[in-house]
């Protein structure tokens, strides 16, 4: 049911992301990738619900992060595997 939410709601530019002295472009595109990931790896039939509450995790926990600029793909998919993987944890502690 992942089909009804729209990734591209949650989507960022380097706008949005504040001051990263000159590397605002890289950390949008490098929280843009985790989106994507999150909604690639989540199987189709999760609740709509569910998978919104794990997107919005996303931006909280991410963007505080110095290392959000520089993180390679290979740990953005590791992360959001263990995410989906955890997710009850994940939500217990954003409640």
């Amino acid at each position: 049911m992942k089909e009804f939410i729209d990734i591209h709601d949650y989507l960022v530019s380097e706008a949005v992301v504040g001051d990263w002295d000159g590397d605002e472009e890289e950390v949008a595109e490098r929280i843009n990738e985790i989106y994507h990931t999150v909604y690639d790896l989540a199987e189709e039939d999760i609740a709509p619900e569910i998978l919104e509450q794990l997107l919005s995790l996303v931006w909280d926990t991410w963007i505080g992060q110095e290392a959000l600029a520089e993180i390679e793909s290979e740990d953005i998919y590791d992360w959001c595997r263990h995410l989906l993987e955890n997710r009850e944890q994940y939500l217990a502690e954003q409640n």
